[in-house]
């Protein structure tokens, strides 16, 4: 699998490249080393360009910016791996496959718009865009679970809101105690940003 090549086909041509991903055999590891972390770092890394050097807000100093690209790197990589269990958990809920293979493809592949777009993160003013276009990912995920989890055409609006529910409560979770943590770890960015 090439790593652009996936990318650009899931976010330009979804319709014939879920049919040809779920022809692959999933690798839940390969999926997360070469997929998932290259793309998860594209966010992480504008962050700490866009409000470790770049600034433009009242919360701009480069701890806080290593802080925001390692708390969206780490709450991306576990969110997709817990959206994925979570997922593949509820499948015989909506008639669906389980397996957490395709699960995973199916995670991994719909987040590509989200973490693609998440170099407008560079400039922070505009970083809120890269969510925004984020959502193309849920109608990649609705396009997907068919051929990945092999949901019923009745079943599929269903199996997503619920998954969608799932995927907010997680990232909230991971968020929070992410943030905690970064919070506890540089002293709220660190005397200096205060002074800011």
């Amino acid at each position: 699998m090439n790593l652009v090549e996936r990318a650009k086909n899931i976010i330009m041509t979804p319709k014939t490249e879920w049919p040809v991903i779920a022809g692959e055999q999933p690798n839940p590891t390969a999926i997360m080393t070469g997929y998932v972390i290259p793309l998860a770092l594209i966010p992480a890394v504008a962050m700490i360009i866009g409000h470790g050097l770049i600034g433009g807000t009242m919360m701009s100093s480069f701890t806080w910016g290593i802080g925001l690209g390692v708390v969206s790197f780490v709450s991306t990589v576990l969110g997709v791996y817990l959206t994925a269990l979570v997922m593949n958990f509820l499948a015989p809920n909506f008639g669906s496959q389980k397996d957490f293979g395709r699960a995973m493809q199916t995670v991994a592949y719909a987040f590509t718009p989200a973490w693609v777009a998440g170099i407008l993160n560079i400039i922070p003013a505009i970083g809120w865009l890269g969510s925004l276009i984020g959502l193309y990912g849920l109608y990649l995920m609705y396009l997907g679970l068919p051929h990945t989890m092999k949901t019923p055409a009745d079943k599929v609006v269903v199996y997503l809101i619920v998954t969608i529910i799932v995927l907010v409560i997680v990232y909230m979770i991971l968020g929070a105690i992410m943030t905690a943590i970064m919070i506890a770890v540089l002293g709220f960015g660190a005397a200096g940003l205060m002074s800011m």
